[in-house]
């Protein structure tokens, strides 16, 4: 799975983070590392974790809570 945040507002606005990782949206906890990022997150990197609180294989649906740590320069 590629990811990228895009920030909007604030000090952030038009950074982004880029995630990069193996994303089995079916397994309760997953970790992917941040590969990236532009404007304020230029060479960030860190880690995102995800977990899956419901999902429905028919539909491909789910509600995902995301945590993420970055560090950056």
């Amino acid at each position: 799975m590629t990811l990228n945040l895009v920030f909007t507002k604030g000090k952030y606005n038009g950074s982004t983070l880029s995630i990069l990782g193996y994303n089995q949206i079916f397994h309760e906890y997953r970790e992917m590392p941040i590969i990236g990022g532009s404007g304020v997150f230029r060479l960030a990197q860190g880690i995102a974790t995800a977990k899956t609180y419901w999902a429905d294989n028919a539909t491909q649906n789910a509600i995902v809570e995301y945590h993420v740590v970055v560090l950056h320069y």
